[in-house]
């Protein structure tokens, strides 16, 4: 188990490390990173914090406070991807909306002038 929650923390530092090298080359937006590096954080203090891995296998009725760790990854986890779904939906509605209102200036400006397209060729 100590080897396990070893090298959960040094992945943890990794993903945080990765998240802010991102971050610096402008590869992640900083609203986004905030939700992997709060995952990175959180990972890494349930792999140092033994004692509650163990409350929560008791809590859970588990005997190996592996699958505890496990399980509350998991949780952080899709916490993480229901929170990029939200934003996700978000931006599908804007890019919606920002077409119909290109569609409509569009049509609007090939109303007003309808040999406009015709001087461009």
């Amino acid at each position: 188990m100590e080897r396990l929650l070893d090298v959960l923390a040094v992945s943890s530092v990794l993903m945080f490390l990765i998240v802010l090298r991102g971050l610096r080359r402008s590869r992640i937006r900083v609203e986004y990173s905030v939700s992997w590096l709060g995952a990175a954080a959180l990972v890494f203090a349930l792999s140092r914090a033994p004692g509650v891995l163990l409350w929560v296998a008791g809590s859970l009725h588990v005997n190996e406070p592996a699958v505890a760790l496990i399980f509350l990854i998991l949780l952080v986890f899709l916490g993480v991807f229901y929170r990029f779904s939200m934003i996700i939906s978000h931006l599908k509605d804007m890019n919606i909306t920002l077409t119909q209102k290109v569609a409509m200036l569009d049509f609007q400006v090939r109303s007003r002038h309808p040999h406009a397209e015709e001087t461009k060729n």
